[in-house]
Formats: structure tokens, sequence, C-alpha cells
């Protein structure tokens, strides 16, 4: 699909849907959009990313309430830590989706994939468009 749905760096100053949901802070909700794009990242790499970067201290303050909140985890790489989602991105992916169907098409998939195919931007291919059949029609087969 030649149309991108993850936000760039200039669309990180906006809350995701799902973390504004959550109770997050826009700061916290621009670390987590990160991370999720990312799938992980230092904190050189998430301030790289953020606009209009706060200090170090405050990123790390950031992501230490992001871990309390059980949001993130983190392993060591070397001298430094990598912090990605405490939630799979695809799982995070589907809550997010779901949540703007309800929200802003009202429970609609039809009005919400309508609304993704009107954007200016999307070139669908013959390839991609055939598995988007093939979707529909194992939605259909399953029950959904």
């Amino acid at each position: 699909m030649a149309a991108t749905l993850m936000p760039n760096k200039s669309d990180a100053t906006s809350s995701s849907s799902s973390t504004a949901a959550a109770g997050l802070s826009r700061r916290e909700s621009q670390v987590m959009d990160i991370l999720h794009r990312r799938t992980g990242a230092t904190v050189a790499e998430i301030m790289a990313d953020l606009p209009d970067p706060p200090t170090y201290s405050a990123v790390r303050s950031v992501l230490r309430i992001l871990g309390e909140k059980e949001l993130i985890k983190h392993r060591e790489d070397g001298p430094r830590y990598i912090y990605y989602p405490a939630q799979a991105t695809e799982n995070a992916r589907e809550d997010v989706l779901a949540h703007v169907v309800r929200t802003y098409f009202g429970d609609s998939p039809e009005q919400a994939v309508t609304a993704l195919l009107r954007m200016s931007d999307v070139d669908l291919s013959e390839a991609e468009i055939k598995r988007l059949r093939n979707s529909i029609r194992r939605a259909r087969q399953s029950g959904r």
C-alpha cells in the first residue's frame, strides 16, 4: 500500500487515541508512539524523534513513569537500555484501530475502510487488492 498509516515525526505532536484513552500525557503518548514505530529505542533515539525534545533527564522520567504504568519494558544493550512497548505492536495496533472504528466511524468497519480508500495518497496495487479480497473472504468465513 503506498499510503503509510504510521505517523511521522511531525505527527508525534498529537496523541494517539489509544494512549489518550489510557490517560497518558502528551509526552508519554509521543514516546509510546515512537517505541511502537521503532519497536524499541534508546533515550537518545527517542530524543531524536521527539518534536521539541526535552532534556535527557526528562525523557528518562517519562520512561520511568511509563514503566511504572507497565506500558514499557527495557533490556540492557551494553552500557545503555533499549526501551520497548510491553504490549506487542500488533496487539496495540488492533486495540487502537478498534477504538478508532468505534469512536470515529460509529463501529462501522465499512466506513473506516471507505475513509482509508478515499485518502488521496492511496494507490493500491493489484497484489494488495487481491490480499484485501482474501482477507475479506477469510473474515466472512470466520463469521466476522
